[in-house]
């Protein structure tokens, strides 16, 4: 598997730009994960860095990795308090009719033997609210950029079916699976501010599976 590509880097914080396919943890069927390449990521520290959050498997793009302890508990405390900025761009398995809008639909839990575990809008479940716009169609598909403020698992490819009306191409939960080998969703952009130190701002470029379907 190739090297990892840092996006930003200094004494306390990394990020990576997450491959697509790469769970954070090991698999519970095996597979490749963050966990057993953790220690290509020292660069020279005596501790591997770890997750300040998570990416689902699928998704690509900004991953904050904190390189001490107590890096790691202020980057947690910025994530539970909203104060990191997100933009994730995402492919839709067709073009909505609104080209921008707010999505507020609140999540829970749901589990069946026969579908395994997955996220649906539920009144009683957990507030989360992601702001969307249409950046450009191409043969029937919409690239779309998002900006949660909450981080609800799944909240963005929930989202995008039962508040958009269309699922994220490649979504084999919410949508359909369609011969994609992932969920098409790219974490572009990330932003968190620190005391007495100059913010962490990262980009990710696009990925080759977006830009081989012409975005």
């Amino acid at each position: 598997m190739s090297e990892f590509i840092i996006l930003y880097e200094d004494a306390e914080a990394l990020v990576i730009n997450k491959p697509g396919g790469l769970s954070i943890d090991t698999p519970r069927k095996g597979g490749p994960s963050l966990e057993a390449r953790i220690d290509e990521l020292k660069l020279g520290f005596q501790r591997p860095p770890q997750a300040a959050h998570r990416l689902d498997t699928d998704t690509s793009g900004c991953l904050l990795l904190a390189r001490n302890p107590k890096a790691l508990v202020r980057f947690n405390k910025a994530f539970e308090q909203r104060l990191v900025g997100k933009t994730y761009l995402g492919i839709l398995a067709g073009i909505p009719e609104a080209k921008e809008g707010v999505i507020e639909l609140a999540l829970s839990k749901i589990s069946s033997e026969d579908k395994g575990w997955r996220m649906i809008p539920a009144k009683k479940g957990k507030p989360s609210l992601t702001r969307w716009r249409v950046l450009a169609e191409v043969n029937g598909r919409a690239l779309v950029e998002f900006s949660p403020e909450t981080g609800r698992t799944h909240q963005i490819r929930v989202h995008a079916a039962s508040g958009i009306g269309i699922a994220l191409l490649g979504d084999p939960v919410y949508g359909e699976k369609a011969g994609f080998a992932r969920t098409m969703l790219h974490a572009s952009r990330l932003e968190i501010g620190r005391e007495n130190k100059p913010p962490i701002v990262a980009e990710a470029p696009m990925p080759p599976d977006f830009t081989v379907l012409g975005f």
